[in-house]
């Protein structure tokens, strides 16, 4: 598995320092699971922002202290040690949900009680504390196209099992797709298998169609 679409640095900062709302840290830690490069960034920012935060000045700017951790991350992307932070726990299995979010939505793929979208959709919504974003586990199926639509606010869209295509990117297994309110798209989940994919937003999401924006409340999407 190779995995070409990783977390942001300030998902990976803020992440480190505890500040992730509920819903993001859910998609961060899912992904840190099936990710060794990013849990290698993780342990350096962990590590520098310590550092840093021993030796900030009085005076001393958080922006600036952020700055220079997200510098020194771009510099050492080949840190050897792997991540101490307990929420991911590493998949070494080739096509099962890792933890933390296995236990979330309380077992692996084939336990899961799939809720119908529509048009062969599935979904799973996932409780959490937080109010800021929504979470959710999606079933496209292969060969299918997510309808058309833009970006209230931030979307955050990892692949679990199987893949898609976004504009002239592929997203398979571990791949974190990062859109945001600049970004048109209509997915397409390719023709071998379903996509099943976490989904985190913090917004409602614009489609163009008025009739999927019609059921869009009885959706809660």
């Amino acid at each position: 598995m190779t995995i070409r679409h990783h977390i942001s640095d300030d998902l990976l900062l803020s992440y480190a320092a505890g500040s992730l709302a509920e819903g993001w840290s859910i998609a961060v830690a899912t992904h840190l699971a099936l990710c060794p490069s990013c849990r290698r960034r993780l342990t350096v920012a962990e590590g520098i922002g310590g550092d840093l935060l021993e030796t900030l000045p009085d005076n001393g700017s958080v922006d600036d202290a952020w700055a220079s951790v997200r510098s020194r991350l771009r510099q050492q992307p080949q840190a050897a040690s792997s991540a101490t932070r307990a929420t991911p726990v590493v998949s070494h299995r080739s096509g099962g949900l890792p933890e933390p979010l296995r236990s979330y939505v309380g077992g692996d793929i084939e336990a899961l009680k799939w809720r119908p979208l529509g048009r062969g959709a599935y979904q799973i919504p996932i409780r959490t504390g937080d109010r800021e974003t929504k979470v959710r586990l999606l079933r496209i199926p292969a060969g299918k196209p997510v309808p058309e639509h833009s970006h209230g606010g931030r979307e955050l869209t990892l692949v679990l099992s199987g893949s898609f295509v976004d504009g002239d990117d592929v997203f398979a297994r571990g791949d974190l797709e990062d859109a945001d309110a600049s970004l048109t798209h209509q997915p397409v989940a390719t023709p071998d298998i379903d996509c099943i994919c976490l989904a985190v937003t913090d917004a409602p999401l614009k489609f163009r169609s008025w009739i999927v924006r019609a059921i869009q409340p009885f959706l809660g999407i």
